[in-house]
């Protein structure tokens, strides 16, 4: 998939996060978001995801040959892991992901999936129980090990300890594969895997105005 923003904004209230941005985004290359808390990173990826409306500007998502994706393939080609994604906590981990993989086709089965996390032992356990780290491990998980064309990455990295990490990069690594993948972050080590690297300070209008 390749994405194409043609002069998008968005702004929250009377100031803009990002203005007349125009930017490309060509399948199986990896691209970072980068910025300080606050330059609009999430925003940015929350429009790339369809999760947001720009303000101003267009959007398209294209495959290789040109052709342009309905609105209803989007979501079903993109996935994500996001700080403000909510697990379903009423859920054991094996549950949560036969409820998520009904809609996004898994690279592997479930049982498989538990297992690669390191979470084996805890797959009937609701994940409510589990620790800020895990919960991580499987918000990873549902967006890794899913068989989409688009991976979009916010602060992956977030709550994990040494050993999480390590798992993260190992992941990327041997499971990443041809997809487009986008991290947003201000964290190096989190986009080391990237080629390109987009700053959200450019991005920022030179000074906040009325809207007009």
């Amino acid at each position: 998939m390749n994405i194409y923003l043609d002069h998008i904004s968005k702004r929250f209230g009377r100031e803009w996060i990002f203005k007349d941005v125009c930017l490309q985004f060509e399948g199986a290359k990896t691209y970072a978001l980068t910025g300080s808390n606050g330059s609009g990173k999430s925003t940015l990826l929350q429009v790339i995801a369809g999760f947001m409306h720009p303000g101003k500007g267009t959007m398209r998502y294209e495959n290789e040959l040109g052709k342009m994706y309905q609105e209803h393939e989007i979501a079903s080609a993109i996935s994500c892991c996001t700080p403000y994604m909510e697990l379903i906590e009423e859920l054991s981990l094996d549950e949560f992901f036969q409820y998520h993989f009904r809609f996004k086709k898994p690279i592997m089965p479930i049982h498989d999936i538990v297992d690669q996390i390191g979470l084996g032992e805890h797959r009937n356990k609701y994940i409510v129980h589990f620790s800020s780290g895990m919960k991580q491990r499987v918000k990873l998980a549902q967006a890794i090990f899913a068989d989409t064309e688009v991976l979009l990455l916010d602060e992956p990295c977030s709550n994990l300890d040494a050993a999480g990490i390590e798992q993260y990069h190992q992941f990327m690594q041997q499971w990443l594969g041809n997809r487009l993948l986008i991290v947003a972050s201000n964290d190096a080590d989190e986009y080391r895997m990237c080629s390109e690297h987009i700053s959200m300070h450019q991005l920022k209008p030179v000074s906040h105005d009325s809207g007009k």
